[in-house]
């Protein structure tokens, strides 16, 4: 038997499955989510600003990562951090209420709770971690965006 490649990590794992979570459903809740995203007042406007006329592209690349973080799909080879850095309007609390659409989206969208909490977990570290990198640790400085510029 032939060794799979990080290009080809082969189907969607049967628990993955299970949840309902496949590429279909990716596409659905990429699709919803940044449809409620750029309808936002709050943070519809930076993310046109970012993508301008792109947004085709940009949900391709967009699917292509959860897929790759809900079951590790191996298809999103982006630069998160630096794509985010470059933004200076982007602000902390930006990041809640993008969870809170997420989950709002997930909760209408996904046929099982248990998808709607795998793919949570995963936000929440997601944004997280965007967090601590673009803003750093009240006390211990080491932020990309430094908000007392």
């Amino acid at each position: 038997m032939a060794a799979r490649s990080r290009l080809d990590p082969g189907p969607v794992p049967e628990p993955i499955q299970a949840m309902g979570i496949d590429d279909d459903y990716v596409s659905l809740l990429v699709d919803t989510f940044y449809g409620r995203v750029r309808q936002n007042p709050e943070i519809g406007p930076i993310f046109e600003n970012a993508i301008g006329d792109n947004w085709d592209h940009h949900l391709a690349k967009l699917k292509d990562f959860w897929a790759s973080v809900a079951w590790g799909a191996g298809r999103y080879f982006g630069q998160p951090v630096p794509a985010h850095a470059r933004h200076p309007e982007i602000e902390a609390r930006h990041f809640d209420i993008w969870l809170g659409l997420f989950r709002e989206t997930l909760e209408d969208t996904a046929a099982t709770p248990e998808a709607v909490e795998h793919f949570m977990v995963r936000a929440n570290r997601i944004a997280k971690s965007l967090k601590l990198v673009l803003f750093g640790v009240p006390g211990f400085g080491g932020p990309l965006h430094d908000p007392a510029a």
